[in-house]
């Protein structure tokens, strides 16, 4: 990871003036998923301090996928970061997250968790501002494994999508640190393309 990432709990955007300022979000995120769940301890010791789990896992029963959350959730939170959990805002608290993850409609009451919000257009990027959202991840900025054969934003199109936003932003979708650079973004989030970095030798 370079420098410019290091600095992960700084706001992905200044808060609008006259307003309680949210709290300040992570630049780096690991999407955690069945695909890369072998890998997940070795990225997260990797990870620059302060960056961010949103941990989702629905491959797994809630028993165990409960006591796995609880695990990398230490592992974060002992290099100084957050961990959210894919799931309602009162699912969230009860597993202990530090936030929620999901589409608007499960934002929920905001309270002391972080209410992080799925967005691949302008109408969710709306529906993101009125549910007064910490942070949307904006996806797929380009071609995904998640989603084979589905189109990908692009460069033009995800940076104009951006800009109508409210909500800071998070670059989501075949994300790489080549690909943030592209972009022109410092808060960015992957499944891939963290873990192999961790991977490699």
């Amino acid at each position: 990871m370079t420098a410019c990432y290091s600095a992960a709990m700084r706001q992905c955007q200044p808060p609008a003036p006259f307003i309680l300022p949210r709290p300040p979000l992570p630049n780096l995120w690991l999407v955690s998923d069945a695909r890369n769940d072998a890998m997940l301890e070795i990225a997260i010791a990797r990870l620059p301090r302060g960056s961010g789990l949103i941990f989702r896992h629905y491959h797994l029963d809630e028993a165990a996928r409960r006591a796995r959350f609880a695990r990398l959730a230490r592992m974060i939170r002992a290099r100084g970061g957050l961990a959210v959990l894919a799931g309602s805002m009162a699912q969230a608290r009860r597993w202990g997250a530090d936030g929620a993850y999901g589409s608007a409609r499960l934002a929920g009451p905001g309270g002391r968790g972080l209410r992080l919000v799925t967005a691949h257009g302008l109408s969710e990027i709306r529906q993101a501002g009125q549910a007064r959202a910490d942070g949307l991840l904006l996806s797929p900025a380009f071609a995904t494994r998640s989603h084979p054969g589905a189109s990908a934003l692009g460069v033009l199109r995800w940076r104009m999508l951006a800009t109508r936003a409210a909500t800071p932003v998070i670059a989501l979708g075949g994300m790489s640190e080549r690909r943030a650079r592209r972009l022109g973004v410092s808060c960015w989030a992957a499944i891939d393309g963290l873990v192999h970095v961790a991977g490699a030798t």
